[in-house]
């Protein structure tokens, strides 16, 4: 599954003692993978502070996933015919999403802990800020680019009434800088061809002898060319339309063709060039995290797999990869990096205000095996820690006994902190 729970107990005896009995329930009833999951000492500051970030934690929580999977729709967009491509380009610090939030670790490096935590806060804000700015302006850039060039393809694919002729048509085709004459491109139902063949001479004075030509046809009909005196344009158009033949107004320009050839041209390249077919794979430090046995020793920290290469050096190293492509690439895993970031913090920040001072909690992270399972899964977490709140505990056990303003359900009850991390970001 691509789903986790992130909890956090106090961590004193009592509740290290009922995370061992999670464990061991969850391990034989093969509920769920668990793993220690390493939050640093913050600066705690004051608690009317907490009560502060909590709720903009909250909102930044719900803006980093919102932004993440906004990225990974794009990668999909981008990608076109290579959608098979989109889970190997969604990594973090180059392993996959799963790797990376099964073996977290906190970047000091990027978000030192010593700093106060509305400075972390902070940095992790505007770092998700500018990569949404950045994203809105790359993508609007490349969804006119791409928009504008299906505008041009459709009238390349349209029928001969409305579709482009730059493609069809060519100098041969047409008497050009004459005073007197002027070629015509004229539409024929195919079933009237033959009576186009005896007749368009005869359409108005001055029609050059054999001067048609079938230069172009669809499954309606084809396109003809007809040479005339420019004296009696206005009369063959009208006798031609008596005749249920349709004179296309096209005169050839050859700047303007050449023009709306390049125009295509050079569309086709730059959407190309945002994302290239041949493009380079990632080199992972793991493969995909396997299916475990839940085998939890005293909630150790497991050792981390190697993150590869940097999101930097993946970024020069895209050989063969659009900039749009490479960008998301790059920037998606800095965003999911926040975003677990963001989850550590919320974490912290919730276990201070529910548990207390001194700091002193336990988080631990379970990957439920199957979505089967999740219902019971929450029922031993609820039996296991229902001594952290045994008001509400009471309130389950007991339908009878009612609380004024209290209304619980066993999939609202959270006598722990938890935290829902969901990877399903294309679903």
């Amino acid at each position: 599954m691509s789903e986790f729970w992130l909890i956090s107990a106090p961590g004193d005896k009592e509740n290290l003692q009922a995370l061992e009995r999670l464990n061991t329930v969850t391990s034989k009833s093969n509920l769920s993978y668990n793993t220690k999951f390493a939050i640093p000492d913050f600066k705690v500051g004051t608690l009317d502070s907490l009560v502060g970030l909590s709720d903009e934690l909250g909102k930044l929580d719900a803006f980093a996933e919102s932004l993440i999977k906004r990225m990974a729709q794009s990668v999909v967009e981008v990608l076109e015919d290579s959608k098979g491509k989109v889970q190997e380009n969604l990594l973090a610090n180059g392993v996959d999403l799963t790797s990376f939030v099964t073996h977290f670790e906190w970047d000091m490096a990027k978000y030192p802990a010593k700093q106060p935590l509305a400075g972390v806060v902070d940095t992790l804000a505007k770092q998700l800020a500018q990569i949404e700015a950045d994203l809105k302006s790359r993508t609007a850039t490349y969804s006119a680019l791409k928009t504008t060039l299906e505008n041009l393809e459709k009238k390349s694919m349209g029928n001969l009434f409305t579709r482009t002729l730059s493609d069809i048509v060519c100098k041969e085709d047409f008497v050009l800088d004459s005073e007197y004459l002027i070629t015509l491109l004229v539409i024929v139902p195919k079933p009237s061809y033959s009576q186009w063949q005896k007749t368009y001479e005869s359409l108005s004075d001055m029609v050059v002898p054999r001067s048609t030509k079938l230069i172009a046809e669809d499954g309606e009909g084809g396109l003809f060319t007809v040479t005339l005196f420019r004296k009696v344009i206005d009369d063959f158009k009208v006798k031609a339309k008596e005749n249920k033949f349709t004179v296309r107004e096209f005169y050839y320009d050859e700047t303007e063709i050449k023009r709306e050839r390049e125009e295509m041209s050079r569309l086709l390249s730059d959407k190309k060039q945002q994302y290239q077919t041949s493009c380079v794979a990632l080199k992972k430090g793991s493969t995909t995290f396997p299916d475990h046995k839940v085998k939890v020793t005293p909630l150790g920290n497991p050792d981390r797999p190697a993150a590869g290469q940097s999101d930097r050096e993946r970024e020069s190293e895209g050989e063969g990869e659009g900039p749009l492509l490479r960008w998301l690439k790059v920037n998606f895993s800095e965003a999911f990096i926040a975003w677990i970031h963001i989850k550590a913090l919320r974490v912290f920040v919730e276990s201070v205000l529910r548990y207390g001072l001194p700091v002193n909690f336990q988080a631990v992270l379970l990957q439920p095996h199957k979505k089967s399972a999740t219902k019971r899964l929450r029922e031993v977490l609820n039996s296991v820690f229902r001594h952290l709140d045994q008001v509400a505990a009471a309130s389950l056990l007991d339908a009878s006994v009612e609380i004024p303003g209290l209304q619980l359900s066993n999939q609202d009850y959270f006598p722990y902190v938890y935290f829902h991390i969901d990877l399903g970001l294309l679903d």
